[in-house]
C-alpha cells in the first residue's frame, strides 16, 4: 500500500525511483498501482516526472 498522503507519497516514491527502480513505470508494474493516479495526485502539489532524472520534482 502506498501512502494517500500527497506529501508522503512524493517522498515514498522518489526514495523507491532512487533505491530500487529504474523507471515509473517499472515500480508502477511491480507494486501493481497506477501510473496516472501518482501522476495526478503529485501534480496537485506542483511536481512532475522527470524521465531524465527519474524522479518527482
Amino acid at each position: 500500500m502506498i501512502p494517500q498522503d500527497p506529501v508522503m507519497l512524493l517522498s515514498y516514491i522518489n526514495l523507491k525511483l532512487r533505491d530500487e527502480f529504474s523507471s515509473l513505470d517499472q515500480l508502477c508494474d511491480i507494486l501493481d498501482v497506477s501510473k496516472s493516479e501518482i501522476i495526478e495526485k503529485l501534480k496537485s502539489i506542483n511536481y512532475e516526472y522527470s524521465e531524465e532524472q527519474n524522479q518527482f520534482i
